[in-house]
């Protein structure tokens, strides 16, 4: 099975048939996927310009959603190499139990779903490389009351997401699942209230 990278070099690859491009693109959402396979496509294609049923996109367009997919990956690598890192030296020093960020972070380890959209439809505007920083130096800080992608304080308790785990707190703006270690308890405890006030 192909990876990452070859993928890649597929959609760069002007030899290459378009469909194969197209497809090879997709395929690397099987790899790094950030708001699930289907909310990232969707957001490739309207920041490249091409419609996600589009069989036959320039490919300059096919080339350029590649990139902001690769910058974005370059982010999240590196996150996840300090991650490493600073688990290591936790479980040198002692520090075998691992916190909440660890649990969230073992969820979402090689970045599929790291700001999962359970719309497809429904996700941030912004460059993915830009969510991601954002979505890091949150989990890297004390925990807030709102998103930490686009500061949006209307956030919803959601069940039966299409993701692990399948409820939590949902951004009504930008429609991010909202990792739960980047909120307070008292943000935490007012999603849930709206979930019960929606419902009733």
């Amino acid at each position: 099975m192909a990876g990452f990278r070859s993928l890649a070099r597929q959609v760069r690859d002007p030899d290459c048939d378009l469909a194969l491009r197209r497809y090879s693109l997709r395929k690397c959402l099987e790899k790094f996927a950030p708001y699930g396979h289907r909310a990232t496509w969707d957001h490739l294609c309207s920041r490249a310009g091409f419609g996600p049923e589009d069989r036959s996109p320039e490919p300059a367009r096919l080339v350029a959603a590649l990139e902001e997919l690769e910058e974005a990956r370059s982010v999240w690598l590196a996150y996840e190499t300090d991650f490493t890192e600073r688990r290591r030296k936790e479980k040198h020093d002692g520090l075998r139990r691992p916190g909440s960020v660890d649990d969230w972070h073992r969820l979402t380890w090689g970045g599929f779903g790291v700001a999962w959209c359970d719309d497809p439809r429904v996700h941030p505007d912004g460059p993915l490389a830009e969510v991601l920083r954002r979505l890091i130096a949150a989990l890297e800080r004390a925990p807030g009351s709102s998103c930490p992608v686009c500061e949006g304080e209307r956030l919803v308790w959601r069940y039966g997401l299409d993701h692990e785990p399948s409820s939590g707190p949902v951004c009504a703006d930008c429609g991010i699942l909202v990792p739960r270690p980047v909120l307070t308890p008292r943000a935490l405890e007012y999603a849930r209230r709206e979930r019960v006030l929606m419902s009733a």
